[in-house]
């Protein structure tokens, strides 16, 4: 696997970290919640004009352009454990923008998912 796949692959899981954040900062909005009490094609109309959840289905559609173009080129045997490296980042990224606890599991975890992708990558 050469620079450039490795670089579109991170390229591809990170816009997929972006689209978890931004749909969950979207859907944590009292407005979409609230507008399902009112009825779903309310709840649907709010989810539609949330300018985070576009952003993160935006973002969705980019990282699968992205992941097209990894898999014309690699072995998808090779290129998807890498897709592991979202759990990271979302976990990160989750701390960071949404204050979600990092936990002794979740860093466990962690470390198992780095040292699987080390061994698939070889």
């Amino acid at each position: 696997m050469n620079l450039t796949s490795i670089l579109l692959i991170l390229v591809s899981v990170s816009l997929s970290v972006c689209a978890q954040i931004l749909l969950k900062q979207g859907m944590s909005n009292s407005n979409i919640q609230s507008s399902f009490e009112i009825g779903f094609l309310s709840g649907v109309t709010s989810i539609i004009c949330n300018y985070y959840v576009l952003s993160g289905l935006f973002a969705y559609v980019a990282s699968a352009g992205v992941w097209l173009g990894v898999l014309a080129k690699v072995e998808v045997s090779k290129a998807y454990p890498f897709v592991g490296l979202g759990f990271i980042g979302t976990m990160l990224s989750a701390n960071w923008f949404l204050s979600e606890p990092i936990t002794t599991t979740k860093l466990l975890g962690t470390l198992l998912i780095i040292t699987g992708v080390f061994f698939v990558s070889r």
